[in-house]
């Protein structure tokens, strides 16, 4: 017979009772773990945890309240509910009942109350990021578009800033990757981008990042052969329910793609918690419930358990419930219509008791009690039992801040995820890219307006050459000093001969007493001249 985990004791009242023990070959089917607040739902989860891990069954459970924090540190017998404890153990035949502590890893994706969890973009790809922002079908594909753009240009998608910095890239060169890959356009860029503000302002940008979490890190067991229990702080981060379910398909996702196939292995590789599920589900698109659901039936086969806990069993949608194949379900409160049809649905999922009335025994338990149906070796659901629960061996409570320093300083990944690394990626290229445009348009128009600045002078410069070269030639023509001397003298020179010739022609020409006196002279000369020319 395989290994198993006692639950509790079911009917107590006959022949001593029967024990309900959740076979390890068949604990990967998944399961359920169900109540009304007040019920004991969280003992149950610890129950059980506690058991896996003992069994060397690496551990992940979301801590909603804080209070699951306390399954690191062991017991005390001065709690207030010691007595309770010990007397429930004493009541289901737990003889060796005993206070223990349990190997404790805590996480946090905002890296306050444990190590940090970070993924990058690109491994969380752009599927399942379209899933998660509930993008159309148009968007999915400039989406798509911008990873494969990234991929071929060498570019590196690490955190949402690489992300928001690539779409913007895209749309300013929308026109050359229409030509390429389809049409991009700036309405569906915008779209995205303001799904990822919106993502951004829940957290995301602590949850994408490197270094990026390596998910063998929580399939470890101590050096006793128990299993990790890895703690992560919810509190705060289910006030931003589309970041938690990110980082949960994400993760179910990547332990899916990273595992090989075992089928139905001897025990579980790794066995989830998730803590006030319904949270999970409110308001999400089908889309990711529906990839929730894919993921929870194939993950089996990887031989990883996944075991919903919630307040109201119809919180989980059927396609998911149908999936867990182990249930624990406490009390439920039937004050309402919806009370009371989560009653009857309650009740018709188990195997048939006939010596149960199920639905009246649903209203009717105690704390500390539940409906137990796990499946058998054979994997056929058991009959559903009345059961009580068997009792944590770890502190019922959580810890103070200095006890969980005090864990974080032992635990084996400290050093490796606490500080973040941003290496140079998309946004830092596209960045630098810009930034050398920029420098090269500015320096492109720099040497345009000094070319032009140059023309403006040599055309100035010509201008003056010019104007010099018409002044020196102005200056030339001018006579200097001396010419002009001599010009004015030789033209007094020349009218006063004039005037001797002019006065000699007319005595000449007209007679008179001066005729004679200037027969001889340079008139009389050259009146003879021209007369002795025109009678020859």
């Amino acid at each position: 017979m395989s290994e198993s985990i006692f639950i509790g004791l079911g009917a107590p009242e006959k022949d001593g009772g029967i024990a309900q023990m959740l076979n390890l070959r068949r604990a990967n089917r998944h399961g359920l773990i169900a109540g009304a607040t007040g019920t004991g739902k969280t003992v149950t989860l610890q129950t059980m945890a506690e058991g896996f891990s003992a069994r060397g069954v690496p551990v992940f459970l979301a801590d909603v309240k804080g209070d699951l924090s306390g399954i690191a540190m062991a017991g005390s017998p001065t709690a207030k509910n010691a007595d309770a404890l010990v007397a429930r153990a004493k009541a289901i035949g737990i003889n060796d009942y005993s206070y223990a502590d349990n190997p404790a890893i805590f996480w946090d994706l905002y890296g306050q109350q444990g190590h940090p969890i970070r993924t990058t973009v690109s491994e969380m790809g752009p599927l399942l990021l379209a899933r998660l922002m509930g993008l159309n079908d148009t968007q999915e594909g400039v989406l798509s578009i911008a990873f494969k753009y990234a991929d071929e240009e060498g570019l590196l998608l690490l955190d949402l800033g690489d992300l928001q910095a690539m779409l913007a890239h895209c749309a300013d060169n929308a026109s050359d990757l229409t030509t390429r890959y389809g049409n991009v356009s700036k309405a569906s860029v915008g779209a995205i981008q303001r799904q990822l503000l919106q993502l951004d302002s829940q957290g995301g940008d602590h949850f994408f990042g490197e270094p990026a979490l390596d998910i063998h890190d929580m399939l470890q067991v101590d050096e006793k052969g128990r299993g990790y229990i890895n703690i992560l702080a919810a509190d705060r981060l289910m006030q931003s329910p589309k970041l938690y379910a990110t980082f949960l398909l994400w993760l179910l996702s990547e332990l899916f793609e990273t595992l090989p196939e075992v089928g139905d292995p001897d025990k579980p590789k790794l066995v989830f918690f998730f803590d006030e599920a319904h949270l999970l589900f409110e308001d999400a698109p089908k889309a990711l419930i529906d990839k929730i659901e894919q993921v929870v039936r194939l993950i089996r086969s990887k031989g990883v358990g996944v075991y919903f806990v919630t307040q109201n069993p119809i919180d989980v949608p059927e396609d998911v419930a149908g999936q867990l194949g182990n249930r624990v379900q406490h009390a439920l409160r039937a004050f309402t219509p919806r009370d009371q049809k989560a009653v009857k649905a309650a009740g018709e999922t188990f195997r048939i008791n006939p010596d149960l009335d199920v639905e009246t025994a649903i209203t009717e338990m105690k704390v500390g009690e539940a409906l137990v149906s796990l499946l058998q070796e054979d994997g056929a659901p058991g009959i559903v039992q009345r059961t009580l629960i068997a009792p944590p061996r770890s502190r019922l409570a959580p810890i103070d801040p200095k006890e969980r320093a005090i864990i974080q300083s032992t635990s084996p990944y400290a050093g490796k995820y606490d500080d973040a690394v941003n290496r140079e990626s998309a946004e830092e290229i596209l960045a630098a890219r810009a930034e050398a445009a920029a420098a090269a348009a500015q320096a492109q128009k720099a040497e345009a307006e000094a070319e032009k600045a140059a023309a403006a002078q040599a055309r100035l410069e010509a201008k003056q050459r010019e104007a010099e070269l018409k002044r020196q030639a102005r200056e030339a023509a001018r006579p200097s000093n001396f010419d002009r001397a001599v010009q004015s003298a030789t033209r007094s020179a020349a009218s006063s001969v004039g005037r001797q010739v002019a006065n000699e022609l007319g005595r000449a020409v007209f007679g008179g007493s001066s005729r004679r006196k200037a027969s001889g002279g340079i008139a009389g000369r050259l009146v003879r001249g021209l007369l002795g020319g025109l009678f020859k």
